[in-house]
């Protein structure tokens, strides 16, 4: 397990660096100063050449990239244009409300997914399957801003059933967590009901059958376990992605989270702080990586490595 997990986060590195080059590349080339957008259109060139000094910004691309590397391998993504704050310190400020905002998706979408997909297997080409696999369907296909604006119009605008935004209560959070889960949901209904009916036909489910026992305890004692396999790793996957994919959701919902943070950022041009959110998700997505191929063959002893 030691040697797979530093297998894996050697691999990691390059991909790492990668990303860092290739975000530093296009931030770069897209037309504008940011020192122009920085302090405003009307500023003479002598204040821009000025701040451009002292910022770095003068140097050569090849200089400016591996200083940035070096200090982000100390955890310093630099300095916000905008708000003139640490990055690092922009982004653990809001990456709680993040995580807060991921859990509750990811909690519905548990909840939802795997109710329905072994509610559509038990029930396999009847009515039942084919409403609750529809719905699936709608799940994957809709697009998560979609999703969030027809759930703030009927249950917020119109219903007043929910806040239309915020973030300070749990009320706030059950429409932005559907709106983010509803996705996963609708993954994780069609993942459990296709194993569940495939498992369903295996010799070690008849016997159960043959020995007299319940459907339900056949069912929740032996098909789902070898079936939800599959599914647990999607789900640890999810979470990287709800934690680094939140940023449609954060902006219809007006979540101070990490991916209005990207938002704002791409809207002022505002290079430190996209670079940072940018890497920073992509080091949550390395992590549920990790993580599921580790939970995976914890599972699974027969994909152990010797096994």
């Amino acid at each position: 397990m030691i040697k797979n997990v530093l297998k894996r986060l050697l691999i990691a590195i390059p991909v790492l660096i990668g990303v860092i080059l290739i975000i530093f590349i296009m931030l770069r080339i897209v037309p504008g100063d940011p020192v122009v957008t920085m302090m405003g259109e009307h500023v003479n060139q002598a204040v821009i050449d000025k701040v451009s000094r002292e910022m770095g910004l003068d140097q050569p691309l090849y200089i400016q990239f591996f200083k940035y590397v070096g200090n982000a391998l100390h955890g310093d993504f630099g300095t916000s244009y905008r708000l003139n704050r640490n990055v690092t310190r922009i982004i653990l400020d809001a990456f709680p409300n993040t995580v807060k905002l991921s859990i509750c998706a990811a909690v519905i979408a548990w909840i939802i997914g795997i109710t329905s997909g072994i509610v559509a297997a038990i029930n396999q080409n009847r009515i039942l399957d084919r409403l609750f696999m529809g719905g699936a369907l709608a799940g994957v296909s809709m697009p998560v801003f979609m999703i969030a604006l027809v759930l703030q119009y009927l249950l917020a605008f119109k219903w007043k059933l929910f806040p239309v935004s915020g973030y300070d209560s749990l009320a706030c959070m059950v429409l932005p967590a559907i709106a983010l889960g509803w996705n996963s949901a609708g993954s994780i209904a069609r993942m459990t009901r296709s194993n569940l009916v495939e498992v369903m036909q295996d010799d070690y489910i008849r016997t159960a059958r043959a020995k007299g026992l319940r459907e339900s305890g056949v069912i929740i004692g032996h098909a789902l376990k070898n079936a939800m396999l599959p599914v647990v790793t999607m789900m640890a996957l999810q979470i990287s992605s709800m934690l680094s994919g939140a940023v449609l959701t954060e902006s219809v919902f007006g979540i101070p989270g990490i991916g209005r943070l990207a938002v704002n950022a791409i809207e002022t041009r505002d290079m430190p702080l996209l670079q940072g959110t940018v890497i920073f998700t992509t080091i949550l997505v390395i992590i549920g990586n990790l993580t599921a191929d580790m939970l995976y063959s914890v599972l699974d002893p027969r994909i152990r490595e010797g096994a």
